[in-house]
C-alpha cells in the first residue's frame, strides 16, 4: 500500500526537493538570500515529512515562507504564524517579535531573487519562478495589508516587463508572460486600493483590463471588472460598481466557477445595497451564499479568489443590515465573519473588528464596542493598510462623540496608538 504524501512532501517533489540533500542546499540557499542565520539537519527534514510535523522555529518558518512561496500553514505545519494573535507558549514567544516591515522584504526578496536576469532564453520554468513571486504577494499581502507590500509588487511588475522586452521565447511563452505581467499589474492596483490611494489603483487596473483585452482571457477581465466594482463602490459610485459588477458575471459565465459567480453576487449585492435597493441585495446575497454550497459542483475558483467563502459573506450580511440602519441585527453577521476567518487573513481580521466595534456602538452596546475597538489593535501591529486606518478613524470619531465613560478611555487609546504610529494624528 502506497502511503498518502503529505502537502509538504508533495511540494518539496514537485520541486525537486524530496532527498534531504536536495532540500537541505536549497534550504541554505535560501537563508542565505533572505539573511536568516539558520539551518536544518536531515532530522529535522524527515519529521517535517511526517503526517504531524513539529513546529519550525520562527527563522525556519520565514525560510520555508520564501522557498515555497506560501505559508508553511498551507504546507500542513502546524500554526500559529511568527507574528500572529494568539496565545502563545513561552518557548514560541521567544521568536515571534518579527520586523514586519524586514520580514515582508525578505520573504519575497528570496522569491524575486530566484527570477532570471536580462538577455536569457526565457523558458517554463523562469514562468514558474516568476509566478511564485505573485504568489509570495498574495501571501504577504492577506497577512500584512497593502501598505509595505504595494512597492514589491511594483518591483515585481518591472521585473516581469524587463523579461518581456530582453529575454528569448516562443510566442507560447510570450503569452504567458504577458498573461503574468497583467495579473502582477491587477494585484499592484489592489494593493494600491488597499493602501487608499485610489487613482494609483485605478491606473494599474487599467493596465490590466488592456492587456485582458489584448490576450481576449476571460479570467483575467472578470478579475479586473470585479475589482473596479468593488473600488466603485468604495468610492460612493454604486450605480457603477453594479454595471461592472453584472459585466464581470456576463464574462465568468463561461468560466464555470460557483465560487467565482458567489463572490461577483455579493460585489452586486455590495453596489444594490449603497443604491438602497435592498430587496434586491438580499436576493444576490442569498444567490452568492447558495452558490458558495456549490463548489464541488463547477470548475475550481482561481487563486486570487481564496479568500471568498462564508466569512467574506457574513461580513457582507452585517454592511447590509449597517446600511439599513439595522445595527443590532448586523452585530451576529459581524461575530460570524470575525469568528470564520482565518487567521492567516490578518489585515481582514483588523477590518472586521473595527467594523463589529462600530457595529456594537452603533447598536447602543457601548462598552462591548470600546472592548472591541481596543482590541482591534493587537491586530494593527502586523498590518499595514489604508483601508483599516480609514475604518480606525471611522470607529475613534463615533467612540468620541459618545458620552460614556468605556467610549472616552477607548477613544484615548485609539489616540495614543495612532501617534505611537507615527500618523500624527487622524486623517481628514
Amino acid at each position: 500500500m502506497v502511503e498518502e504524501q503529505t502537502p509538504f512532501a508533495r511540494e518539496c517533489a514537485s520541486r525537486g526537493w524530496d532527498r534531504p540533500a536536495a532540500f537541505l542546499r536549497a534550504f541554505d540557499a535560501t537563508a542565505g538570500l533572505v539573511g536568516e542565520q539558520v539551518a536544518v539537519t536531515d532530522r529535522q527534514f524527515r519529521r517535517w515529512r511526517l503526517p504531524d510535523p513539529p513546529l519550525p522555529r520562527p527563522r525556519a518558518w520565514r525560510v520555508l515562507h520564501a522557498m515555497f512561496g506560501m505559508s508553511p500553514l498551507d504546507l500542513g505545519f502546524p500554526g500559529p504564524e511568527p507574528g500572529a494573535t494568539v496565545e502563545a507558549s513561552p518557548e514560541y514567544v521567544e521568536g515571534v517579535s518579527v520586523d514586519r516591515r524586514a520580514f515582508v522584504a525578505d520573504t519575497f526578496g528570496a522569491a524575486a531573487g530566484l527570477a532570471l536576469g536580462s538577455a536569457e532564453a526565457v523558458g517554463t520554468t523562469h514562468i514558474m519562478e516568476l509566478r511564485e513571486g505573485l504568489r509570495s504577494l498574495y501571501t504577504l499581502d492577506d497577512a500584512y495589508g497593502g501598505g509595505d507590500v504595494r512597492s514589491l509588487a511594483v518591483r515585481h511588475l518591472r521585473r516581469v516587463r524587463r523579461v518581456i522586452n530582453t529575454g528569448s521565447y516562443p510566442d507560447t511563452i510570450g503569452r504567458q508572460l504577458q498573461l503574468l505581467a497583467g495579473e502582477t499589474a491587477e494585484h499592484c492596483a489592489w494593493l494600491y486600493y488597499d493602501a487608499d490611494e485610489q487613482d494609483t489603483a485605478r491606473r494599474y487596473w487599467g493596465e490590466a483590463l488592456t492587456t485582458a483585452t489584448m490576450l481576449r482571457d476571460e479570467g483575467l477581465e472578470v478579475l479586473v471588472l470585479a475589482a473596479l466594482s468593488m473600488q466603485a463602490s468604495f468610492e460612493g459610485r454604486p450605480r457603477d460598481g453594479y454595471d461592472l459588477a453584472r459585466a464581470a458575471h456576463q464574462r465568468a459565465m463561461s468560466l464555470g466557477s460557483p465560487t467565482l459567480l458567489s463572490l461577483i453576487a455579493s460585489r452586486e449585492a455590495r453596489a444594490l445595497t449603497l443604491m438602497k435597493d435592498q430587496g434586491s441585495a438580499r436576493k444576490r446575497l442569498a444567490d452568492s451564499m447558495r452558490m458558495v454550497e456549490r463548489t464541488d459542483r463547477g470548475r475550481p475558483a482561481p487563486e486570487w479568489a481564496a479568500f471568498h467563502g462564508h466569512a467574506e459573506l457574513d461580513y457582507a450580511h452585517g454592511l447590509l443590515y449597517t446600511e439599513t440602519g439595522h445595527s443590532k441585527a448586523a452585530v451576529p453577521f459581524l461575530r460570524a465573519a470575525l469568528a470564520h476567518q482565518h487567521r492567516t487573513y490578518g489585515r481582514n481580521r483588523a477590518l472586521y473588528r473595527l467594523t463589529l466595534a462600530r457595529g456594537l456602538v452603533q447598536a447602543g452596546e457601548v462598552d462591548e464596542g470600546a472592548a472591541e475597538a481596543v482590541g482591534s489593535l493587537e491586530h494593527l501591529e502586523e498590518v499595514e493598510s489604508g483601508r483599516v486606518m480609514r475604518k480606525l478613524t471611522e470607529v475613534h470619531r463615533l467612540l468620541a462623540a459618545v458620552d460614556a465613560t468605556s467610549a472616552r478611555a477607548a477613544a484615548g487609546e485609539l489616540t495614543e496608538y495612532t501617534q505611537q504610529k507615527g500618523s500624527g494624528g487622524w486623517p481628514r
